[in-house]
């Protein structure tokens, strides 16, 4: 605790369904917080559940912070939030870490890693993986790249709410490392959907099948956090169809920059997009499973 309470006074930037909880993990531990949304509707909220206090602009959020955590939407938001009008970079103190949360490209961390460094500041990409569960829970996976003393410095109020927090190298070696955990799930994701369809149109009990082969060399994550609810049919929860093409197509657009060869990426992604044409684009990525009950 002594680590965390060397850096009180921090500000988050995005409330969604991850950067919420965040925020509260920190609140709660006993840092002074203020934050941010573009909806300030969800920012009043907040402050209303959690205490700590809300800006109406990144830049007054960030005012004497000496780290400021973001998990916004895409590479546009993110340059908005770092370098719009009333943008976070023009408003932190020479000193202050900025790290980031949101799932963006690499080449717009290195981008505003260089504008951050020419501000006086330090900018750490830090992707995280867990989903909505693992935020609420404090227990997300942190992959980060960027400076190692500006790392080391911020890594204490990252563990508030992380199961593990690790640095995997230079700048955008965060957002490397988050593609190539998008990329392991699709694959993931599309193998347990059709294990499931199989076994349905098998006549097999699905929950007795996973049972069995969970414990065995098929086991994984999404079979164990998903299965239930993709033989019930419901995907009103968890990350969102419409999120992870995005993520899907950084993968792809930075596949063709590197040499990467990607085929059952680029197929699962093609997937996903007759699930957003079933109507599915704010359903939970396991809804792969519905796309093959609607085959037939």
């Amino acid at each position: 605790m002594d680590k965390e309470k060397q850096m009180t006074k921090l500000a988050f930037l995005g409330l969604g369904v991850m950067g919420a909880p965040m925020a509260g993990h920190l609140q709660k531990a006993g840092h002074d917080v203020t934050v941010y949304n573009r909806t300030a509707a969800k920012a009043e909220d907040w402050v209303k559940a959690h205490g700590g206090a809300m800006a109406r602009t990144p830049r007054e959020a960030v005012k004497d912070a000496e780290v400021v955590m973001a998990c916004v939407g895409n590479d546009d938001d993110l340059r908005s939030v770092c370098l719009g009008e009333t943008g976070a970079f023009g408003g932190m103190t020479a000193g202050a870490i900025f790290v980031d949360h949101t799932t963006v490209s690499a080449a717009v961390t290195r981008e505003l890693y260089k504008a951050a460094d020419a501000a006086q500041i330090s900018f750490v990409d830090a992707p995280i993986s867990g989903g909505q569960a693992g935020a609420e829970n404090g227990a997300l996976s942190i992959m980060c790249g960027g400076d190692k003393g500006a790392f080391d410095r911020a890594l204490p109020v990252m563990e508030v709410y992380a199961k593990i927090c690790r640095r995997i190298g230079e700048s955008g070696a965060g957002q490397m490392t988050k593609m190539c955990n998008q990329i392991a799930i699709a694959g993931l994701v599309q193998g347990l959907s059709e294990a499931l369809h199989f076994a349905e149109k098998a006549g097999l009990d699905g929950r007795a099948v996973v049972e069995v082969i969970s414990q065995g060399a098929a086991g994984s994550w999404q079979m164990a956090n998903r299965y239930e609810t993709m033989l019930d049919d419901e995907f009103d929860h968890g990350f969102a169809v419409d999120w992870m093409r995005k993520d899907l197509g950084i993968c792809l657009k930075t596949a063709d920059e590197n040499g990467a060869s990607l085929p059952v990426t680029a197929l699962v992604d093609q997937f996903y997009k007759d699930v957003q044409k079933l109507g599915g684009a704010r359903w939970d990525t396991s809804s792969l499973i519905k796309r093959l009950r609607a085959m037939g």
